[in-house]
Parts: structure tokens; sequence; C-alpha cells
């Protein structure tokens, strides 16, 4: 540019262009250009450039190419592997090069493009994202799900085991409660535990859950197009947004709920907020929102997954490949199930007869020995080979205790102590551990002593044991009855 501006400025002056192109040791032809223009105008390509050895070529390359978009992504063609094929499979004769030019322009001529979307208040984007995280000392991979107010920018985050249909709902109840309001539509992308199947004409088959949550909270559901994340493209940055900056570094807590709670005050902090262009806060702007949506229902929707099943032989119930106790009492019976993102419910007609925290492994047994206890009091072989035994952690006197029993009473020792342990049906186990260290204490060693001791422990009375003979109960006092007793039931005031 300086080289321009003395060149003007010596032909202003009066020098010709022929002693301005000696003088400053360029070509006549640029001296000309720089008269022409006041600045330099670049290159500039009036025709479009010609491959002749490329162009036979070119239809070949398109189709490998567009055969490319049903391929994952690390398998597809590379300029250099297109090369190769050109030249070993149809006697290409052209440069690298040529091959390279051609197909980076015609990515650039295929890439997408978009039109900039305004937002109403009162719609939201959901959407689940993952990360791994620290849950009580265990490394796993959290699945979170996101509802975002793309009006407001305002956010929701909650962590989950495992993106299964209880937790997309149970995430869409958290979210309700935490803004007070149901907006009125909601942008999804066709997840199988949201839609079910897409029928030819477009429209969603939608899976059970997820209907009868829409029905209960009167929500307008719209979807993406398959595989067009851009099309939710509010969400889809903001779960890339909450791994960024709530999940770096590694979360490390003691639960999930306790993760959940720390990640929704991270998301009332980011209310305050600005982002580029809005001059107001987000929670400003979230008040528009919420005008804008409707009031909660009653009543919350339910998050459970249904099913039926049957008991089987051993007590247990088959739900979700995993198998789950209940009371042997309820042996063969027809049963139905409930399962929450965090437990699973079974139950029999109106009555619920097992509780357990649900499992997302598969192919797992989950025991709860108290169920079994009264099949072993009658199969007390079995007692130390029964599996929904192993690895209980019951404190060290009650072995103590196990132990004396079977020394003094033999076989009905461990019987005597299977009728200790099913005490856990009626008291919580800190007040059982009393009372069995109290007897071990007092020498009462029998399963009624621990009763009398634990009822008296509850009850909060001094025990009374008669430690003179077994089975050491509360010494009992018989008064001797007298005739004169029985004479008021012969009265007249009697009768």
């Amino acid at each position: 540019m300086e080289l321009y501006r003395k060149v003007r400025l010596a032909c202003s002056e009066g020098m010709s262009q022929r002693e301005a192109a000696k003088h400053f040791n360029i070509s006549r032809d640029s001296v000309r250009k720089m008269m022409a223009y006041a600045e330099p105008p670049g290159y500039r390509r009036h025709a479009p450039v010609r491959r002749p050895k490329l162009e036979t070529f070119v239809p070949i390359i398109d189709a490998w190419l567009e055969g490319d978009r049903s391929v994952h992504r690390k398998q597809r063609h590379t300029a250099k592997r297109v090369f190769d094929r050109l030249r070993e499979e149809h006697g290409f004769t052209g440069g690298y090069t040529t091959i390279k030019d051609y197909i980076r322009e015609r990515e650039r001529r295929c890439q997408e493009m978009f039109v900039p979307l305004s937002h109403p208040p009162g719609h939201a984007q959901a959407d689940f994202g993952e990360a791994v995280v620290v849950i009580g000392g265990v490394e796993q991979k959290a699945h979170f799900f996101v509802l975002d107010l793309p009006h407001s920018d305002a956010c929701f985050v909650r962590a989950y085991p495992a993106a299964v249909s209880e937790a997309w709902v149970d995430g869409h109840i958290q979210a309700f409660a935490f803004f007070g309001a149901v907006p009125q539509s909601v942008l999804y992308d066709n997840d199988r535990c949201l839609v079910a199947k897409i029928l030819p004409d477009g429209t969603r088959k939608r899976a059970a859950l997820f209907s009868g949550f829409l029905s209960h909270y009167v929500i307008r559901d719209r979807y993406g197009r398959p595989g067009k994340g851009n099309d939710k493209g509010n969400v889809e940055g903001l779960v890339g947004y909450s791994r960024r900056n709530f999940m770096v570094p590694i979360p490390n807590f003691p639960s999930w709920e306790t993760f959940n709670t720390w990640l929704e005050g991270q998301c009332r902090k980011r209310q305050d907020d600005k982002l580029r262009g809005p001059a107001e806060t987000i929670g400003q702007r979230l008040q528009r929102d919420t005008a804008a949506m409707r009031p909660l229902p009653a009543s919350p929707f339910e998050a459970c997954d249904q099913a039926s099943g049957r008991v089987s032989s051993q007590s247990l119930v088959r739900y979700k490949t995993n198998d789950y106790s209940v009371p042997v009492a309820w042996g063969h019976q027809d049963v139905w199930i409930r399962g929450y993102v965090d437990e699973v419910v079974i139950g029999c007609r109106s009555e619920v007869i097992a509780r357990h925290p649900r499992s997302y492994e598969r192919e797992e047994v989950i025991f709860n020995p108290l169920h079994y206890l009264p099949l072993i009091e009658n199969k007390i072989n079995a007692l130390d080979q029964a599996a929904p035994l192993q690895g209980w952690d019951l404190p060290e006197e009650f072995a103590t205790l196990r132990g004396l029993m079977e020394v003094r009473m033999n076989k009905q020792g461990r019987r005597e102590y299977v009728q200790v342990l099913r005490l856990l049906e009626l008291f919580n186990l800190p007040d059982l551990h009393a009372a069995v260290k109290q007897a071990l204490q007092m020498g009462a060693i029998g399963f009624d002593a621990v009763k009398h001791l634990v009822l008296c422990r509850v009850e909060r009375r001094p025990p009374r044991l008669d430690l003179d003979v077994y089975p050491y109960l509360p010494k009992a006092r018989v008064e001797k009855t007298s005739a004169a007793a029985y004479m008021c039931l012969i009265s007249e005031d009697a009768a």
C-alpha cells in the first residue's frame, strides 16, 4: 500500500508512467493498474477454474461422498483415499491437490445454512446429556436432564443414573416445580423413551408413560427432525454449557440427591447472568416466561413405570432383567410392579409387600434378608447357606449370641437365633442390638429374654427377668382364688 501511494503521488506530480516504472523498478502494467485503482484490487477471477483431468471423474467422486452419508463418520472417504482409489480403479492421472481442492469446495457448497429464530415466552426445549461423575466414591456415568426456556435462557439440570422413561418424566416434574409453572409446549428429539414409533405420515406414536405425562400437564409436544440437533439448538447448547461449567472438574458427591441439590443451586445462580445481546438478566426475562406459562396442577404426576409379574418359588420378582425379593408368604402370587427412578415397589392387590433401591445393572439379584427368615426358621438347616443372608452386615454381638445359643441348645438354638432376627420385622436394628448386648451382659441367652428386653427398651420400663429358670420370662405372681369371689356371680345385683 505504501508503494501504491508513492507511485500515484509521483505520477500526479508530472512523472510519466514509463519513468515511474523505471524509478520504482516495477512494470508499466503495474503502474497503469495503480493509476486505475485507488487501492489494490486484489486478484479477480473472471471465469471458474477448469480442471480438464478431473471433469470426467466428478460423478464418481460425488457418488462416493454421497454414499458416505450413511456410514460412520470415522470410516468416510478422505481426499487422500479418493485420490488413491481414482488412480487404482479408474486410471486417474491428475494430481492430489486437484482432488483436495475439489472436495474442499464441495464441502463448502454443501454446508447447511440456518435461519435465526425468535422464541416467544412460555415455551421450552428438553434433552439429556452425559458426563462422568463420582457418587458415593464410585466413578460412573451420569445422565443429566436439561430443560431450557429459550426466551429467557433459564435452565434446569438434574442428574440420574440412567436416561430411562421414568427419568425423563421425573426431570420434567422437578423442573416444573423449580420454575413454579408448566410450559405451553416442549420441543424434543425422537428419543425412544418418548417416541415409540415415527409413522409414515411423520406423526409420532408416543410411549405410554410419556403420553400419560403430557395428558396430566396438558402440554403440546413438538419434535425435531431425526438426526437434526439444530432444530432444538438452544437446549443442545445448554447441554454442552452444563457439562463444561457444572461438571468440570469431575463432580464428587456422597449421593445423587446432594449432587442434584448442588446443580439446582447452580441453575439459580446462573439467573443473575447477562448474556450477549439482551440488556436484562436471565432472571428478569424469566419473569416473562413464567407469566406466559400455565399454573401447576393440584397434584404432580407419578413418574413410574408400571408392570406386572409373578413371584417365583424362590420368592423373587423379575423387573428389567433384575430379580427383587418379596416376603415368602406371597410365593407364587401375581403382583404389580412400580419402577421409580430410585426405587422399585412391589405389591399384591391393594397391599405394598416390598420396596427395594432400584438397580440399573443387568441380571442382579436384590435380596431383603427379612423376607426369607420365616422360611429359614422352618428349614433351619439352610441357615448357613441361605443366599439372602450372605453379606448381611450385622453387629458382632449377633454372632456371639448365635454361638452361645448353639452351644446351649444345639439345633433349637439356631432356630431361636432366627427368631431373634425376626424381631427386626417389628423393631429397628439399634433397639434390637442394644437388647442383644444387654442379654449377653446378663447371661440371659434365649429368644424370650431378648424379646422382653427389646420391649422394655421401646416401652421405657425396667426389665424383670427370672434368671433362675429358662426361658427367663418375667416371674408370674398367681394369687389363690377365694370362693367368696364367685358369690357375686349368683347375687341378684349381678343378674
